[in-house]
């Protein structure tokens, strides 16, 4: 299989192999796949024929049928966004995954649903790996933001393209695979959190549905201010309220809350509560912006005053 040539001709059968009906054919296909990313003379791979290889992946997986195949294929295909070399051929696969992901969801039926989730985290988990390896450069973070907001991307809430699970699952998954990257990490600096959850936040101010509002405060903010907040006291002085955040805040993230900042890494890690403050700042600013929909500007300054009457509170 002459899939690894140097020139951009051999991308379409590269593809057709990804989407070979037989699996000995689509496993050599990955293989070559990865050599051919690797290699620097294709750093600059047209979008267009990066469009092919994507369609070729997606059903390479798509033909996938058993757990533990899945599982070692997903890992495998996300791996190859580390083994590029040179970060901004890393982006620019991601940001194929993403829009080939977005075009070709509708077409996913529930009994594949599951398998695309898990391939969803795999690549969620290699992004923040691509991001800790970078130490978290500024403008890997902002190209990676513009890749999950812009049209095509998973958290752009001008696209109506963008289906509602695809953003829900992020929601859910999202701090607990940035923890876990940061605990499979030899020393590591700190995540900027405030800039991680900034597409979140731009989501929430302007998606037009209540449910996908909703399912952001709850899956993802919630519990992160949860996990930032002080230890709390004894059951029989807070009550209800307490128990109330006890459980929104289930997952503690654990190496998130010890190796994390506002938005700069290399001035080392910051406090929680300081975190939770800056947060709670950028929530408050993001509920005032003008781009703001009403109805989520009301529930964000809500969300917003909620944790700071804590706060103050815990403080009193």
């Amino acid at each position: 299989m002459a899939a690894t040539a140097s020139s951009s001709s051999d991308v379409p059968p590269l593809g057709k192999y990804l989407a070979s009906n037989d699996k000995k054919t689509r496993d050599r296909a990955v293989k070559s796949l990865s050599a051919f990313l690797c290699d620097p003379s294709h750093d600059d791979l047209p979008k267009s024929e990066l469009a092919k290889l994507w369609k070729g992946i997606f059903y390479c997986f798509w033909m996938s049928d058993k757990p533990l195949v899945q599982q070692a294929l997903a890992s495998e295909i996300a791996e190859i966004a580390l083994q590029i070399p040179k970060t901004p051929a890393a982006l620019a696969f991601l940001r194929g995954f993403w829009e080939a992901l977005v075009r070709e969801w509708p077409g996913i039926d529930r009994h594949r649903l599951d398998k695309y989730y898990m391939l969803v985290r795999r690549f969620v988990n290699a992004s923040f790996r691509l991001l800790i390896r970078d130490e978290w450069d500024a403008s890997v973070c902002t190209e990676y933001n513009t890749i999950l907001s812009d049209k095509g991307g998973p958290l752009c809430p001008e696209d109506p393209r963008v289906p509602v699970g695809l953003a829900y699952h992020l929601a859910d998954i999202y701090i607990e695979e940035l923890d876990k990257a940061l605990a499979a990490a030899e020393d590591p600096l700190p995540a900027p959190l405030g800039t991680l959850v900034a597409p979140f936040l731009a989501l929430a101010a302007r998606t037009p549905t209540k449910a996908a509002y909703d399912r952001l405060q709850s899956a993802l903010l919630e519990p992160l201010l949860g996990a930032l907040a002080p230890a709390s006291p004894s059951e029989d002085e807070e009550g209800e309220r307490r128990r109330k955040r006890a459980r929104l805040a289930s997952t503690e993230f654990e190496h998130l809350v010890q190796h994390m900042c506002v938005s700069q890494p290399k001035d080392g890690a910051v406090p929680a509560a300081v975190v939770r403050k800056a947060l709670l700042k950028q929530i408050f600013d993001v509920a005032g912006e003008e781009s703001t929909r009403d109805a989520n500007r009301r529930k964000l300054f809500a969300l917003y005053k909620s944790h700071t009457d804590e706060d103050d509170e815990d403080e009193s």
